[in-house]
């Protein structure tokens, strides 16, 4: 079941979920809005031993920072939210672009579910799909967090790799066996 803005409320309230730092307007009807932070990693293409990325060996990246950043058309960068979170045991919650940001041909995702127990900052991945630059700006809101509560809580809450992530954090897939 996902979650109104009044149950929402009342969890952020109580200190069930916790969303910081958070702004009144973020609540919308079904969904919290997130705002992009400051800090962005692009892949370390220009890395001599960077011809190809693979599954089994740590990907470099490049480290950015800043209040504003241009995304060139038909690229990708990862990005953090300004909000750090913790979800209860009992939650899920999934990230979805905003219409009005995807309308633009800038595509974010999450890959796959906040996972219950999750603490930290999200990770975002940006494509600019659009023949244009963007220009993004910290601080403006960029996405949505959905939030499910399930029917039981989670027998082995998430303490994987991404566990309590500050800023962007790149892929970890390496470290899968």
């Amino acid at each position: 079941m996902i979650l109104s803005d009044g149950t929402i409320k009342e969890l952020l309230d109580e200190g069930t979920l916790k969303v910081s730092p958070l702004c009144e307007h973020s609540i919308q009807p079904a969904s919290i809005d997130l705002r992009l932070g400051n800090h962005y990693l692009t892949v370390e293409d220009r890395h001599m031993d960077m011809g190809v990325i693979s599954l089994s060996e740590e990907i470099k990246y490049r480290e950015l920072e800043g209040d504003t950043m241009i995304i060139p058309p038909h690229s990708f960068l990862l990005a953090t939210t300004m909000e750090h979170m913790e979800i209860p045991d009992n939650m899920t919650a999934f990230v979805e672009g905003r219409s009005s940001v995807g309308r633009i041909g800038l595509f974010i995702q999450n890959a796959g579910w906040v996972d219950p127990g999750f603490k930290g900052q999200i990770t975002l991945e940006l494509y600019n799909a659009n023949s244009l630059p963007i220009k993004l700006e910290a601080g403006r809101r960029i996405c949505q967090l959905v939030l499910c509560s399930m029917d039981k809580p989670a027998l082995k809450p998430y303490d994987g790799k991404y566990q309590g992530q500050k800023q962007s954090t790149g892929s970890r897939v390496f470290q899968d066996l």
